[in-house]
């Protein structure tokens, strides 16, 4: 009798385990744990609300009310996906000035738009194109404070940005005054709401820069006052409209408030609004065209945000690490929840995202086509293709742009640009117009798409550009007549410190032109086509991918010195990609791809990565069978792989944001719980030690 007790106890043990294990995840628990707090000023700690069109970003007083402090740390951004802006243009140069032809051995010259390095007009026109458009910086609203009143007169500052619900909520003592203020963005409209309370001054600002056309900066030139107007053109007791005029770019701002106020002009390009009253609530839009007629209050806002942030958190996937026994869970967990809000406001936007999102410029606020792969193949993965898609339509926009690049240098098809912005003109670059790995992006992308609704509205939106991307792979490969094999030459891989005129199949460009061209043959056959026999023979073909002495992959074919050159063993370890974002194929070996695997982690130059790296890596060491190394990898720690209080990753002085990391981060993280095609192990990237007990749904699986 006692023994059946005993073996009674142990069977309902085991179905509670198995009901425990089953349990919904707490999603708003998972989210708000993590939810940033912020106890002092710290350019470093600033935090952002948006909507994936238009993001805007804050201080410690949950408004921007000191630039300054935070330009060279996180910088208080108001950005969208509609606001450029051109300097005048009055040499008139022209796209085709920066043009610049090259012999890659394929029997013609080839035209590339590059930065010329001689004086004269060609350097002119490459350096005046690479850096118009630019995005804008459309706006500073922040605190009106009294001279005098600086971060210093702060205290009791706490701070926190509820993720669930899409509003920073900010208070402190100014000079022992208390204020309390609510900041959100509505999930439809590119507006701002507050709410500010206080018994003390609550003045608001409205300052409005004009374009640095800076490289990597906050876009804000404060002395250029001359450049630009902001003009008030209509006026009531609780609204006004101001019209922004930067050259030939226009744009208009409505203010809104409830309650007695009155707008001023205190200077050119600065307006106060001074409210009377315990608490001011005010709205600020952006609209390209004409002023906006979204008359949401800040109460309407706070409840249609609060609606959105819990839909969002409720419908895609979620993975949850509180049950983990190893102290590095809780920090991965942080990571990875901070990361799904960041890309949904600063990188889900109609045109692809710029590297720091919506939050400030690099690289002249445009975004680079290679990196799309890298901000959005997670919402895929995460139950939320529906913001991958919202992207990848842009893509059709630009086609005849795209077009044009490849038959000007004698390619079929349709060659992506790297380097553009919303109109799809291509940026000249001395790397960038070389890159190819951008390619194959939208192939993959369209594919992931189709995995998580697999119908045949996805196939006819998408498979025309499918295939006319393809025909640009398959003419852009050569065929070596000698070794019988087709190559990949004449272009700059994404380990950028190779050499497009020295390279020689790259091993992650062989591996991507393998898995892409032979997804466009399934789109043939998904749309009731043959599939395409030269193709399938240049796909037979291809090179595999070239190896030492040692068993160690080369980073190029002509990479001898791979092991042996700095050059060849820093930047980015491209070489891991080849397998990991990409599944096996018959150009490599598993037992050589293991052992490159273990000569990079023990011998990289890890100081000169990028944050999507060590996702790369992880993804690269589970399937290689090697889970304690992919959370490694994820939680490496070095200064490219930091993670900001915000969730931001952070690269350098110059890129304190770094969103393709994040992107990165929630790709490896899908696939590590969810696997991959064929993969019949259980959270196959984490280690089977007791201590990653991860529970996760949603998920979809990585091809």
């Amino acid at each position: 009798m006692k023994k059946l007790f005993y073996s009674f106890t142990a069977l309902v043990l085991v179905a509670c385990g198995a009901f425990a294990k089953q349990l919904p995840i707490d999603r708003k628990a998972l989210v708000t744990r993590n939810n940033p707090q912020v106890t002092s000023f710290d350019s470093l700690s600033s935090l952002s609300v948006g909507n994936g069109e238009f993001a805007y970003t804050v201080d410690a007083t949950g408004l921007q009310t000191f630039p300054a402090q935070y330009s060279q740390g996180v910088p208080l951004g108001t950005q969208s996906q509609w606001g450029w802006h051109s300097f005048p243009n009055p040499e008139k140069f022209t796209p085709q000035e920066a043009l610049k032809d090259y012999d890659f051995g394929r029997g013609r010259m080839e035209p590339y738009s590059v930065e010329f390095k001689e004086d004269g007009r060609n350097k002119d026109a490459s350096n005046w194109l690479r850096a118009n458009p630019h995005r804008l910086h459309l706006g500073i609203v922040g605190l009106e404070l009294a001279e005098g009143i600086t971060p210093a007169k702060f205290t009791n500052i706490h701070q926190t940005l509820d993720m669930w619900q899409g509003v920073i909520r900010s208070s402190y003592k100014i000079s022992g005054v208390s204020y309390k203020v609510e900041t959100a963005v509505h999930p439809h409209a590119d507006m701002i709401a507050a709410r500010v309370t206080s018994n003390g001054n609550k003045d608001i600002n409205f300052r409005f820069p004009y374009p640095t056309g800076g490289h990597s900066d906050d876009a804000c030139l404060w002395n250029a006052n001359d450049k630009h107007s902001t003009t008030l053109v209509s006026q009531n007791a609780n609204s006004a409209v101001l019209k922004r005029q930067i050259d030939d770019t226009v744009y208009y701002v409505t203010i809104r408030w409830e309650g007695k106020a009155t707008l001023r002009e205190k200077e050119k390009n600065y307006f106060v609004l001074t409210p009377q009253g315990k608490t001011i609530d005010f709205t600020c839009a952006f609209t390209s065209e004409v002023a906006s007629t979204e008359k949401a209050t800040v109460a309407e806002t706070l409840n249609a945000s609060a609606n959105y942030w819990n839909g969002y958190w409720k419908k895609g996937a979620a993975v949850d690490f509180s049950l983990c026994k190893d102290t590095r869970a809780k920090e991965l967990e942080r990571r990875v929840v901070l990361s799904q809000y960041l890309l949904a406001i600063q990188c889900a936007g109609t045109t692809p995202p710029q590297e720091t999102g919506l939050t400030y410029n690099s690289w002249f606020g445009k975004f680079h086509l290679e990196m799309i792969w890298w901000h959005q193949a997670q919402f895929a993965l995460w139950n939320r293709a529906d913001l991958l898609d919202r992207t990848l339509s842009w893509y059709e926009k630009v086609e005849p742009i795209a077009r044009e690049i490849a038959k000007r240098q004698g390619f079929d098809g349709i060659r992506w640009m790297k380097m553009t912005n919303p109109s799809g003109q291509e940026a000249p670059s001395k790397v960038g117009s070389f890159l190819i790995w951008q390619q194959p992006h939208f192939i993959y992308l369209a594919e992931l798409i189709y995995r998580s609704n697999p119908n045949s509205d996805v196939l006819k939106k998408y498979n025309r550009l499918v295939q006319e991307t393809a025909k640009f792979m398959y003419s852009f490969a050569t065929y070596d007549e000698a070794n019988k094999r087709y190559v990949l030459k004449g272009a700059i891989p994404a380990q950028e410190t190779l050499r497009a005129a020295e390279t020689v199949n790259p091993p992650f460009e062989l591996s991507y032109w393998y898995y892409a061209m032979q997804t466009a043959q399934k789109w043939l056959e998904r749309t009731g086509q043959k599939r395409n026999v030269q193709w399938d023979e240049m796909i037979e073909k291809l090179s595999p991918l070239a190896y030492n002495s040692d068993k160690l992959y080369l980073a190029a074919e002509t990479a001898l010195d791979t092991y042996k050159d700095v050059r060849f063993t820093s930047d980015h370890m491209a070489v891991l990609g080849a397998v990991g974002i990409l599944p096996m194929n018959k150009l490599i070996r598993q037992d050589y791809m293991k052992n490159t695997f273990d000569w990079i982690w023990d011998n990289w130059n890890w100081d000169s990565t990028w944050g999507w790296d060590y996702p790369m890596t992880a993804m690269n060491a589970a399937r290689m069978g090697e889970p304690d190394k992919a959370v490694g990898a994820l939680l490496m720690n070095k200064r490219t792989n930091t993670y900001l209080i915000s969730g931001h990753n952070y690269k350098d002085e110059r890129l304190r944001v770094y969103l393709p990391g994040n992107g990165g981060l929630l790709t490896a993280v899908a696939m590590m719980c969810a696997g991959w095609d064929g993969c019949t192990v259980e959270n196959p990237g984490f280690p089977k030690d007791g201590k990653w007990n991860v529970r996760w749904e949603g998920l979809k699986p990585m091809p």
